[in-house]
């Protein structure tokens, strides 16, 4: 929020219609829609245009306040862009969250219940992506970026991190200071597996050895249990893992994690009740297995992944646990080669879990089978709207949705769906 005197000579007063999807406050202009970033439903405020964003403004003061209004708990909120709500009641925010899916799939005409949001943040976030940058002066500061810019705001702590992560900005600090970037910003990546601080530094180029050296010497300063650059090993005291039902998951350099232990024990007990009692099931775009090697406690469990990384420690992890039934893993990029009909005759459940973009070609294999249940995991409400239009279209009816939020405080909103062939 700024207080300059030259964005207040171009101050409008605007009241804000509603919450829109992107968590900004809303309000109609003459027929033109306007964007105020961190205001509510009701409230009178000042803004100022953003240079180049005709239809986007910055909030320069609340005139009246919403009574559903509360103060942030973050010092850095405003000016970090990793949240864009934390001046909400947590009521009115979670009614907000579930109200973004039911909204998206009424717009794709999609008729179906949805339940309440399941809040999954627990302890908080088990992985982080912070970014270091040289400014002008010489210094590196290391963060998050600004909203809507590159710049990068230095964060000393942040409220919303599980503890397991206690250490990490400072590492991330002192990684910065070995590699010192010039060109372009360091994207550093911190996990919390359960034996200490996995982290991947992208963005370094290629390093000399006294800079491995050095970051070898960071490494064991912070105790990290493994330091990557690329995904390339610079130094491991022991391999990060995590539990996963009964197996233990050595995590590949980098990988993907939901972002919360709660999120994905969350998304994982939806996946587990909408199986219910099924003897064969395939798991496509399955990760490193957090649905599969769950499921392979009571069923065979086929599992398909173009990440050969995550593909290999779910192989290792499902060889390595005791009490499952057989689970097959296989690397195939189910973008270009989606699993046919035939290949999915044989199951009883199909379980997806794509990435933002969702799975439009799988979806269409999917469409055109015989599988009698479907269960979707999104991340993306959007894109699960035009998949779940495609199973519509060709027999299954949708008889469950149950948002979930492990991304509290933005909005972005987890769902979980069940779909089922009509005998």
């Amino acid at each position: 929020m700024s207080n300059s005197s030259s964005a207040r000579t171009v101050a409008e007063t605007l009241r804000i219609d509603h919450v829109g999807q992107r968590g900004d406050g809303v309000a109609l202009v003459n027929g033109q829609t306007r964007f105020v970033p961190y205001t509510l439903a009701g409230e009178t405020v000042e803004a100022a245009p953003l240079s180049g964003q005709a239809d986007r403004l910055q909030l320069l003061r609340v005139v009246n306040a919403s009574t559903e209004r509360i103060a942030p708990f973050c010092n850095h909120f405003g000016r970090c862009g990793g949240c864009a709500i934390q001046h909400w009641q947590p009521e009115y925010y979670q009614a907000w969250k579930r109200q973004l899916v039911v909204d998206v799939l009424a717009r794709a005409g999609i008729d179906c219940p949805v339940d309440a949001l399941i809040d999954a943040h627990g302890a908080g976030r088990r992985r982080l992506v912070v970014h270091a940058r040289r400014d002008a002066d010489g210094s590196v500061p290391v963060g998050f970026t600004a909203p809507n810019s590159h710049a990068v705001v230095p964060i000393d702590a942040c409220p919303i991190l599980d503890p397991a992560l206690h250490g990490a900005l400072d590492a991330a600090r002192a990684l910065a200071e070995v590699l010192k970037p010039v060109n372009k910003p360091l994207d550093i990546q911190i996990t919390a597996a359960n034996n200490g601080l996995d982290v991947d530094v992208r963005g370094s180029g290629p390093l000399p050895t006294t800079a491995i050296t050095a970051l070898s010497k960071v490494a064991e300063r912070y105790k990290l249990a493994r330091l990557t650059r690329h995904g390339e090993l610079v130094l491991m005291r022991t391999p990060p893992a995590i539990e996963i039902g009964a197996a233990k998951v050595v995590l590949p350099p980098g990988s993907f994690l939901q972002a919360t232990v709660a999120g994905e024990e969350a998304l994982a007990a939806l996946v587990m009740q909408h199986c219910g009692k099924a003897k064969r099931i395939v798991d496509l775009f399955c990760g490193v297995g957090p649905f599969a090697l769950r499921l392979a406690a009571k069923a065979r469990v086929e599992a398909y992944d173009s990440d050969a990384g995550a593909i290999g420690a779910l192989q290792k992890a499902a060889a390595s646990a005791h009490g499952l039934k057989p689970l097959k893993a296989e690397v195939c990029d189910l973008f270009r080669r989606p699993l046919l009909p035939q290949q999915l005759r044989e199951f009883d459940v199909a379980v997806f879990d794509p990435p933002r973009q969702g799975a439009e070609a799988q979806t269409r294999q999917l469409a055109a089978s015989k599988i009698p249940v479907i269960v979707a995991v999104s991340c993306n409400p959007t894109t699960f709207a035009r998949d779940a239009r495609i199973l519509l279209d060709n027999g299954y009816r949708i008889d469950s949705v149950t948002p979930v939020d492990q991304f509290r405080h933005t909005p972005h909103v987890e769902l979980v769906a069940r779909f089922l062939r009509p005998r």
